[in-house]
């Protein structure tokens, strides 16, 4: 059996993850995901509404006009996670294939609201929940199995396809948390136990490969929010927090220490409703019992008219808008655009770090500019990253002991710094280390 990678998408960049592994005649695709700032250079698009060739062509999704180069039959379709980077152009792309779509619960549930808002086409995919180290068969030759690990959203899970040559792990996005806020750390003993059987190639993210160290714990992220937010206890002014929607760790200690100093957590915008409402209604999370959850526009301007007459220091808003996104509450807030009016003293908790790239530089800027001059408080940083940093992937790489490793994920910029490291692991670039470019395809055997 003749086995080879397809990069279709996120190998020249930050976004649009989608990959194809042909086994003989069978394929099986991994993720299929939007580009989030390509998507944002066209503000006034309806995805829903929008055509796939379309998306296409503005560099919102990948281009899967190049499955075309291979011949065989996609038998799966696996999603890692539930970030949009990896899952967002299901619905544009997924009914091109007779194949079911494939992912850990949480993330399989994101899949069917996304494709209950798809308006231009009709995905007709089986949907399949597996729960983790559940093996999944394909055919005869190959099966499925998704291997718990720890990123910035619950339910992420590492892909590992079992060939007759050997596993091929795919392994975007991952830290190697092991003291988690939610949820348990990543499966050590399958993975030692994967590698022992032997891994012909291991896909790896690249992302934090150039920072020194380990990725810290998302315990210190928790630590560092609790250490501003309760040190306010007893400040009248307005405590307003922005995070990721999908980070429902974040979520949940944003909520658990507004409701230990005395406030009301208030998780407002539909990303934050969609996220959050399904994690608490599968049981990965439980918020506090004064948590409300507000997705409607309506309903969240009449809800921050109620929280502008007072008192201030009742609620804690947990809202979107951390990167300056047009449109989000954060910057509607910071350009009077709500009923909400920030006053002097009022203190703004950035639970997340920049997505490096000049629009949100430029986004963020002006948003934190207009805040600022409105007399609010910013406390940006107060985050640690999901993403593995260079130690991270020194150890996963000596645990797992593939024969080729693809790096991906970042750009080559990041991806030529994982060469760094495979070099130090004795791999050699073009013999059992490479770096691809999308729509390139890599023979494994």
């Amino acid at each position: 059996m003749d086995i080879e990678v397809l990069a279709v998408g996120g190998y020249n960049e930050f976004g649009r993850n989608m990959t194809a592994v042909r086994c003989g005649k069978e394929i099986v695709i991994i993720d299929m995901g939007i580009r989030l700032d390509s998507l944002m250079m066209h503000p006034d698009i309806e995805m829903e509404n929008t055509h796939s060739l379309d998306l296409i062509e503005m560099g919102v999704i990948p281009d899967d006009t190049v499955m075309n180069q291979i011949e065989g039959t996609v038998k799966a379709i696996v999603l890692s996670h539930g970030h949009l980077d990896h899952l967002g152009a299901v619905p544009k792309l997924a009914h091109r294939y007779n194949a079911p779509i494939i992912g850990t619960p949480y993330t399989i549930e994101l899949v069917r609201q996304q494709i209950e808002g798809e308006k231009k086409f009709g995905v007709n995919n089986k949907l399949y929940p597996l729960k983790y180290s559940q093996r999944y068969t394909i055919s005869n030759t190959l099966s499925l199995e998704l291997v718990r690990t720890q990123h910035s959203i619950i339910d992420t899970a590492t892909v590992v396809l079992y060939t007759p040559k050997g596993a091929i792990v795919y392994a975007l996005d991952f830290k190697l948390d092991r003291n988690p806020v939610l949820g348990e750390p990543p499966d050590f003993a399958k993975f030692r136990k994967i590698g022992k059987e032997g891994v012909l190639c291991l896909i790896t993210e690249s992302t934090n490969v150039n920072k020194k160290g380990r990725c810290p714990s998302e315990q210190l992220a928790k630590n560092m929010v609790r250490d501003v937010m309760t040190s306010y206890e007893d400040d009248k002014n307005a405590l307003i927090v922005s995070t990721f929607a999908s980070h429902i760790a974040r979520v949940k200690t944003i909520a658990e220490c507004a409701h230990e100093i005395g406030r009301k957590p208030l998780l407002l915008g539909r990303s934050m409703e969609r996220y959050c409402s399904t994690a608490e209604q599968m049981k990965y999370v439980r918020f506090p019992d004064t948590t409300s959850i507000f997705g409607n526009r309506r309903v969240v301007e009449r809800t921050l008219r109620r929280i502008i007459k007072g008192p201030r220091d009742e609620y804690v808003p947990i809202v979107t808008g951390h990167q300056g996104e047009p449109g989000s509450i954060l910057t509607r807030m910071a350009q009077k655009d709500t009923p909400y009016r920030i006053e002097k003293g009022d203190k703004i908790m950035i639970s997340a770090q920049l997505i490096p790239n000049d629009m949100n530089r430029a986004q963020r800027y002006r948003m934190f500019t207009m805040l600022s001059q409105q007399g609010g408080r910013i406390f940006d940083e107060l985050h640690v990253s999901g993403h593995a940093y260079c130690e991270d992937h020194y150890e996963f790489l000596n645990m797992l002991n593939p024969q080729f490793v693809i790096a991906a994920h970042g750009g080559v910029n990041l991806t030529s710094e994982y060469l760094n490291l495979a070099t130090d692991c004795g791999y050699t670039l073009n013999k059992d280390f490479f770096l691809m470019a999308n729509g390139q395809r890599q023979k494994l055997a």
